[in-house]
């Protein structure tokens, strides 16, 4: 497959122009989740365990609960992309990722499980992405109330872990 262009502002939603622009306009999308494979784990292990449960404020999450985030809200673009990708238009439901952390119960896991967790995920994710025709990548469907194509899905889970991984080095690393 050649590189996918960058998705246009019509097919995302406003609130993920943020996560989309932290790939640059020409970057190959399936290059950049491939290299995160070892980026953030890498990133995480500098961490180690006896910081896994680290926040950096009152109220924020720990380094467990940011891996964590990062695995539940892949495993929901991923499964938007696939639906919308194979043509179904059923509207996909919206999520509130701050009843997720906590839920998530991450103090009763290691940082270790987490990572292992978000990589098994990623490799899904890339496999989903490698078997796409690309018909399905400008395919448009209906999650959270909002337009999206799958090739918007695809930005939107790199830059979400760029973007995280920015705030754990910024204000995890010190």
């Amino acid at each position: 497959m050649t590189t996918l262009p960058a998705p246009e502002t019509n097919e995302y939603a406003p609130a993920f122009a943020g996560y989309v622009g932290r790939l640059g306009r020409s970057e190959d999308v399936l290059a950049v989740l491939a290299g995160q494979l070892e980026e953030l784990p890498e990133l995480a292990r500098r961490f180690g365990e006896a910081r896994g449960d680290y926040r950096y404020a009152d109220g924020k999450w720990s380094v467990k609960e940011v891996i964590g985030h990062l695995a539940d809200s892949e495993r929901i673009f991923a499964y938007r992309a696939l639906r919308i990708a194979r043509g179904d238009g059923t509207p996909l439901a919206g999520f509130d990722e701050e009843v997720y952390a906590p839920a998530m119960q991450a103090d009763a896991r290691t940082l270790a499980d987490f990572v292992d967790e978000w990589r098994d995920v990623r490799r899904a994710t890339l496999s989903l992405f490698r078997g796409l025709p690309a018909a399905a990548w400008t395919r448009r469907g209906t999650a959270n109330g909002q337009s999206m194509t799958t090739r918007a899905a695809a930005w939107v889970i790199a830059g979400h872990t760029r973007h995280h991984a920015a705030v754990l080095r910024e204000r995890y690393t010190g």
